[in-house]
């Protein structure tokens, strides 16, 4: 795309006032963002849909905006700027009902993004949705799935942080011009991020992280992905407008069970009450991503799976891991051959089973389960 239509698209990108659907109106019935610009007060009141207010605002601000900063803060800090008519624009959120007319990147979006799953939750997350968060991120990006979060403390931390343990790409989903680190102690993570996957955000440079942005922002989160899943979040969450949002792209939602007691539970029990697929282990994910997008796991794809799992077990869950081998064996079996006390036995294969590494069948008879699909990236 030629400069000076980059320049068009983030001029009326910046005006006040214009929105989304608001760029989309206007497009539309000029045929492009320059054309709009130049339109005359008249023609601008002609379109239906844009009050009087909106229209005074194009013709007060279309000669005023920095778009030459704008475009060299872009330059300077290593970013670029992808429109709608970019064949690099993602597929999925360019399937959205409402796309940002503009994002800017710093980093990488590649094709196989498109095979990606976005997680959110509290900011106020236990250990245990922390915990959650991290294990199911780490094994989705150990297989090929890009994980989508939004930076902030919390669950998008420990999704962000897991997706990058797992050795896969993570693409953090700014409420800020991309200029500015929020939460500023996410400096380094951010850091990690870019280098293995992108920030993306539809705010220009400069633009401080305010609360209306938020909103905004989530409807990206979901929009890059095929499915969100909802770690932990209570009935009034930010995490609950993602998952809304996704549901009206006509995407997945998935959500993760939690404690009865615990008001961090309430958002995401009242979700699966609602029909978001309950999830329990990273497998009911990929039973609900495209076939197309998957394949079969091979013998040597477990063996890899469980020499990596192994890696990443405390000495009594190697243990108990060695012990069930790859036969199923009751409980009280596992106690004897590990040499641990039942009581622990029983405590660390909950943890084994929240890992999504051991499942559980009737008579308390316990199983290795490992990875069962994979994505197509090569091993």
């Amino acid at each position: 795309m030629p400069t000076e239509d980059v320049s068009d698209w983030i001029a009326l990108n910046m005006i006040p006032g214009v929105g989304g659907a608001t760029f989309r109106r206007l497009v539309k019935f000029f045929g492009s963002p320059g054309n709009a610009l130049r339109a005359s007060l008249k023609d601008l009141n002609r379109i239906r849909g844009l009050t009087p207010a909106v229209c005074q605002s194009i013709v007060d601000h279309r000669d005023s905006v920095p778009v030459k900063r704008e475009m060299e803060i872009v330059e300077r800090r290593g970013c670029r700027i992808i429109t709608t008519q970019s064949e690099s624009y993602p597929a999925n959120l360019k399937a959205i009902y409402d796309p940002p007319p503009v994002i800017y990147v710093k980093g990488d979006l590649l094709p196989a993004d498109s095979l990606a799953v976005s997680i959110v939750g509290t900011r106020s997350a236990s250990p245990y949705g922390k915990m959650v968060a991290e294990q199911i991120s780490s094994q989705l990006a150990a297989r090929g799935v890009t994980v989508i979060s939004g930076m902030a403390y919390g669950i998008d931390t420990a999704a962000h942080t897991g997706a990058l343990e797992g050795g896969g790409r993570t693409i953090a989903v700014m409420g800020n011009g991309l200029d500015v680190v929020y939460p500023a102690r996410n400096l380094k993570l951010l850091e990690r991020i870019i280098k293995s996957g992108a920030a993306v955000s539809e705010f220009p440079m400069g633009m401080k992280p305010l609360r209306s942005n938020f909103p905004r922002r989530n409807r990206v989160v979901s929009g890059l992905s095929l499915g969100t899943l909802i770690v932990e979040a209570p009935k009034r969450s930010g995490a609950l407008i993602t998952a809304n949002f996704a549901l009206n792209q006509g995407r997945e939602v998935f959500a993760v069970p939690g404690r009865i007691d615990s008001e961090m539970s309430g958002g995401t029990h009242d979700l699966i009450k609602q029909g978001a697929k309950l999830v329990e282990s990273v497998e009911d994910i990929f039973d609900e991503l495209p076939s197309y997008a998957l394949e079969p796991f091979t013998e040597e794809d477990h063996k890899i799976e469980e020499e990596r799992a192994e890696l990443q077990l405390s000495k009594d869950e190697k243990a108990i891991w060695k012990a069930i081998g790859s036969s199923t064996i009751h409980i009280d079996d596992i106690s004897r051959q590990a040499a641990l006390p039942a009581y622990k036995v029983s405590a660390t294969l909950v943890m084994l089973e929240l890992k999504g590494l051991v499942q559980q069948s009737a008579g308390k008879m316990f199983t290795r389960k490992v990875a069962m699909m994979k994505s197509s990236k090569t091993e």
